[in-house]
């Protein structure tokens, strides 16, 4: 699927990107177009593709085929040193023989910034993440998530045009950190929560190519395959005949109500009976696994304003019906053409 569109305020574009080890192709026929400003993450799980993306825009790999380009400029054959990003890696790589001032400042030095503006910079960077009063220590004094923080501040000190996050950084308040400096952000992740609570736009990567892009909430509420349906949070899959036609559709755990005895249907639900084959009681809300008299399984979450563990735990085995809104159904296809509402 092309996702490329005409923006010519995109930062990042990656135009019909393939890359191949061997016989894999690790990224094949991406189109990708991330805004100026934007926190952009690239989701999916571990082989999918998006690492491999990351590392085409930063220029530590190249294209077999296919171009990237940066603020509208084509980088496809430029070193990452000559590239307007700077990149955050898993590993951190900071150097221990540096305090964390030094750490931070070393790009700067590099570029010949001035001593003065420097320290300025330096101290705005530390203070951005929570670690002003940690310049003068060392790498190996600090923790995992302080040398998290380090490695962040030694990026975002460089001031480039997009900045490139490589998992996992969760534990830091990224959201907040770009806002404040205005910088792109592109951050790769497997953690699904992350990449909807964060960011602005998201692309979904499998098998080497991108299922979907789009806000979070349209991801998540009108997934366009099953894979997203069931990657990006949890989603309940059926096959039922809609007018006549076998289809599948998506909804959602929480959109799906479990009628008490003697609740009537809202007029124009979908209805299904069943019985509840497992629960789980986790706190604030309790899951229902519920096998279905048509076929199939659906999962059903209800918040506990009133139940208790024992009360969840005591309607296993019991014969309910579950019903839900037809604007809550998403048509689905396997390979990932567009849906609609059932």
């Amino acid at each position: 699927m092309s996702t490329l569109a005409a923006a010519p305020s995109a930062d990042v574009e990656v135009v019909a990107a393939y890359k191949a080890y061997g016989e894999v192709a690790a990224v094949d026929g991406v189109d990708l177009l991330v805004n100026a400003g934007e926190f952009f993450t690239m989701l999916g799980p571990s082989g999918s593709g998006k690492t491999t993306t990351l590392r085409l825009i930063a220029g530590f790999e190249r294209p077999d085929s296919g171009r990237i380009l940066l603020g509208g400029d084509d980088v496809t054959g430029v070193p990452p040193y000559a590239r307007d990003v700077n990149t955050v890696f898993q590993d951190y790589a900071l150097f221990p023989h540096m305090t964390v001032a030094g750490n931070v400042d070393y790009g700067l030095r590099v570029k010949k910034v001035p001593r003065a503006e420097r320290a300025r910079r330096v101290a705005e960077a530390l203070e951005m993440v929570r670690l002003g009063a940690h310049g003068q220590r060392r790498p190996s004094e600090l923790s995992g998530g302080q040398r998290q923080r380090v490695a962040l501040a030694r990026a975002i000190v460089n001031r480039p045009k997009v900045l490139l996050l490589d998992e996992p950084l969760g534990a830091l308040d990224l959201k907040r950190i770009q806002q404040e400096v205005g910088i792109t952000f592109v951050y790769v992740t497997h953690d699904q929560e992350e990449a909807l609570t964060m960011s602005d736009r998201l692309a979904v990567f499998n098998d080497g190519r991108i299922e979907q892009v789009g806000p979070p909430a349209t991801v998540y509420e009108h997934p366009e395959s099953e894979f997203v349906a069931g990657f990006v949070g949890v989603s309940n899959v059926l096959e039922r005949k809609l007018n006549g036609r076998p289809s599948r559709f998506t909804v959602r755990p929480e959109k799906i109500r479990l009628l008490g005895e003697g609740d009537e249907p809202e007029r124009g639900a979908h209805v299904e009976d069943g019985r509840i084959r497992e629960v789980v009681y986790v706190g604030m809300v309790t899951r229902y696994v519920v096998d279905l008299d048509a076929g199939g399984q659906l999962m059903v979450v209800r918040q506990n304003l009133e139940t208790t563990s024992s009360d969840a735990l005591e309607a296993r085995g019991r014969r309910v019906r579950l019903e839900w809104r037809p604007e809550h159904t998403y048509a689905i296809e396997p390979g990932g053409e567009d849906g609609g509402d059932e």
